[in-house]
C-alpha cells in the first residue's frame, strides 16, 4: 500500500502520524523459522541484508507472519536514517563482513498484514497496530517505531524537521490495508521534495571528470505513457560513486535515444544514451515546464520499475 503526497490533514482525531523514514520499503515474510524480505517490485532483498533475516527468524521463531516496513541505514552518532548511506548496501547481493560492520542497517516495522495464516488487511489501522505491538519487535536490528494519535500533524512535521527526518506519514485510523494501491487514506508530507527518475543517458564530463559522466540525463513518463526529458543532474556523487555508476551505464549503452519525445537539441547533440532500465532517487527544488530545477542525485532505486516513474505535476498558477 502506498501513500499520496499532500499537506498533512487538519482533523487530528481521525489520523495517526508516523515518521517518514529515508530508506527502502520492504515486505518481510517469516515462515517456519525462515525469513525473507522483498521490495516493492517483488525483488528478493534477503541476500543484501542477511543480518535482518537472522534477527527476525530469532524473534518470530516458527510463527507465520507477513509484515511491512522500511530498511534504513542510520548515520553514526545521530541515528538519523540516510538514503545515501544505504546505497552502499542496496546493490550488494552478498555483503562482506567488513561491509556489514561499516554500514549497519535496521528494519523499522509499521504494519502487520497477516499472522499465523490469518489475513489482517481488512482490519482498521488501529487493530493491525495493536496486533503488531503484541509481537514485541524491539531489537537493535529491528524495532516498531511508535505512531501518534490526537496530535497536530503540523506539530509532528516540526518534530521531524528538528530531528533531521524526512517528513511524516498520516494514516487514517480506520484505514484498511490496500496492497498495490496508492490510497488517500495514507498521506505523506516530506520536508524535502524528492522523486524518482529514469536514467536515460549521460553527458560527458571535463576536467577532473574527463572520461566519465559530468551529468545524468533524466526522464519520466507523461500522462500518455511517453518517456520525456525532465532535465539533467550533475551533483550528488563522490568520485568513487561516479566511477561505479559509469561502469553500470557502459553495460546498458545503446546507440539511439530512449525518449519518445526528442530532448532539447543541446542535450541530444552530446548525450551518450542508455537503455531506460535504471531508476534513481532525486532531490529537487521545484518542478517546472522545463523539468526539475536544482536537482541532486540521492541514489539508485532497485525497488521501483521504470514504467512506474511518472512526471512530477507542475505547480498550479491560480
Amino acid at each position: 500500500m502506498l501513500a499520496v503526497s499532500g499537506r498533512p490533514p487538519a482533523d487530528t482525531g481521525r489520523w495517526a502520524i508516523e515518521m517518514k523514514w529515508d530508506g527502502i520499503r520492504a515486505i518481510g515474510r517469516s515462515v517456519g523459522g525462515s525469513c525473507r524480505f522483498y521490495s516493492r517490485n517483488n525483488r528478493d532483498l534477503s541476500g543484501s541484508f542477511p543480518e535482518l533475516t537472522t534477527a527476525f527468524a530469532d524473534v518470530l521463531g516458527d510463527r507465520d507472519v507477513l509484515i511491512d516496513g522500511e530498511i534504513v541505514a542510520p548515520e553514526p552518532g545521530t541515528g538519523v536514517p540516510s538514503f545515501r548511506r544505504l546505497q552502499r548496501r542496496m546493490h550488494v547481493v552478498k555483503p562482506s563482513v567488513e561491509l556489514l560492520r561499516e554500514v549497519p542497517v535496521q528494519y523499522l516495522v509499521f504494519d502487520l498484514l497477516s499472522d499465523s495464516g490469518e489475513s489482517l488487511m481488512a482490519l482498521p489501522y488501529t487493530e493491525r497496530r495493536a496486533r503488531l505491538d503484541e509481537l514485541a519487535i524491539d531489537l537493535p536490528l529491528a524495532r516498531t517505531p511508535p505512531y501518534y494519535a490526537d496530535v497536530d500533524a503540523t506539530t509532528m512535521l516540526g518534530v521531524a524537521r528538528d530531528h533531521g527526518l524526512e517528513g511524516i506519514v498520516a494514516k487514517r485510523l480506520d484505514s484498511t490495508y490496500q496492497p498495490g494501491r496508492r490510497s488517500p487514506a495514507w498521506i505523506k508530507t516530506p520536508l524535502r521534495q524528492t522523486t524518482e527518475v529514469v536514467v536515460a543517458g549521460w553527458l560527458p564530463g571535463n576536467g577532473r571528470y574527463s572520461g566519465i559522466f559530468g551529468s545524468i540525463v533524466m526522464g519520466a513518463y507523461d500522462d500518455e505513457g511517453r518517456l520525456v526529458h525532465i532535465g539533467n543532474v550533475g551533483t550528488g556523487w563522490t568520485m568513487r560513486d561516479r566511477k561505479i555508476l559509469q561502469a553500470r551505464l557502459d553495460e546498458i549503452a545503446r546507440p539511439d535515444s530512449p525518449f519518445d519525445i526528442a530532448p532539447p537539441r543541446p542535450v541530444a547533440a552530446v548525450a551518450h544514451w542508455v537503455d531506460p532500465d535504471l531508476v534513481a532517487d532525486i532531490e529537487f527544488r521545484e518542478a517546472s515546464a522545463d523539468g526539475l530545477r536544482h536537482p541532486s542525485w540521492r541514489g539508485l532505486r532497485p525497488d521501483k520499475r521504470p514504467n512506474q516513474v511518472v512526471r512530477e505535476p507542475l505547480p498550479r498558477s491560480d
